[in-house]
């Protein structure tokens, strides 16, 4: 019996594969396009139900006792409602979960009639460059103050095939990557001022900048312009340390005293095998360890409290 239903076999579908594959789980993969499917085929010798979920569903098979979504940004809410209708427990959804963030309404109303419990993908969580930098946190007796970056490159995105709503909820859909993870290390903000200004052609704003203080005493910073060079990054002080995730998959420091920056062995086998992350982020939800997983509730407080915010609604 196929206890996972992995929704989506495209290029995202493929590597949720990997993972299980390697995780030794029996697996269903339901796709819609032929074209995709074909490739999800070669790239992992696991075959795809074709047609799309809802055209499987009137198959009326037995329910799964967990489903991965890993379909395209605008189609994961409504993904995650049909598979909570028909009877699925436990969802691992692509982030953001959504497109537009009102989509969320849904999503919290089934999941309250249902008792489904959905948790969302953010597997910069799961990096072994954060696994470390943690441990480095543990050791200087916590973090002091953080600033983070989350430049797009506006000028690529407006030249991708994306769909237009899409672009237009990019830093929900893309950016906040680095967000969640800044706020998780750092504690959610009980203080924020929240500034923005310009606009691109398909998003409105495109510079960010703001401040506040965390439920941890933490005081951070941090900003974004979308029409300048730049890229995403979290950095964080401590007594002792600056610590650099900059690039995320890499763990720098720079020691008190000192302006030599200089990168810390991790081990990060895991994140090059697998798509960074995943391997970790798969195992945690379909072992139910799931302290480091971004749940519905969650989500929902990060959209009211800090997207909006950071977004100037």
């Amino acid at each position: 019996m196929n206890n996972i239903w992995l929704i989506g076999a495209g290029g995202i579908g493929i590597e949720y594969a990997k993972v299980l594959i390697a995780l030794k789980k029996s697996f269903l993969t339901i796709g819609r396009g032929h074209e995709k499917a074909q490739i999800f085929r070669e790239n992992t010798g696991k075959d795809v139900v074709e047609g799309g979920l809802e055209r499987y569903l009137k198959l009326m098979p037995t329910v799964a006792e967990f489903a991965i979504i890993a379909v395209n940004v605008q189609y994961l809410a409504s993904t995650t409602i049909l598979l909570m209708k028909y009877g699925v427990k436990n969802i691992f959804c692509e982030k953001p979960g959504f497109n537009d963030p009102s989509e969320m309404e849904d999503v919290i109303a089934v999941a309250k009639k249902t008792g489904a419990r959905v948790y969302y993908a953010y597997n910069r969580r799961f990096f072994s460059s954060v696994l470390k930098a943690e441990d480095i946190l543990k050791e200087d007796g916590g973090m002091t103050s953080m600033n983070f970056e989350f430049t797009e490159w506006g000028h690529v995105i407006e030249n991708t095939e994306h769909p237009s709503e899409v672009k237009r909820n990019w830093m929900t859909a893309n950016s906040s990557h680095v967000i969640d993870l800044a706020f998780f290390m750092g504690g959610e903000p009980i203080q924020m001022s929240s500034y923005t200004a310009g606009e691109l052609n398909w998003h409105k704003p495109s510079c960010f900048v703001g401040a506040g203080l965390t439920k941890k005493g933490v005081l951070f910073n941090y900003q974004a312009n979308w029409n300048s060079p730049g890229r995403w990054a979290v950095e964080i002080q401590t007594p002792r340390h600056r610590i650099y995730l900059k690039p995320m998959e890499q763990l720098q420091l720079q020691d008190k005293g000192s302006v030599n920056v200089y990168p810390v062995e991790i081990d990060d086998h895991l994140d090059k095998e697998y798509k960074p992350g995943f391997y970790l982020e798969t195992k945690a939800f379909l072992e139910g360890d799931l302290c480091r997983l971004c749940s519905l509730d969650e989500q929902y407080f990060h959209i009211k409290t800090i997207y909006n915010r950071i977004l100037g609604r």
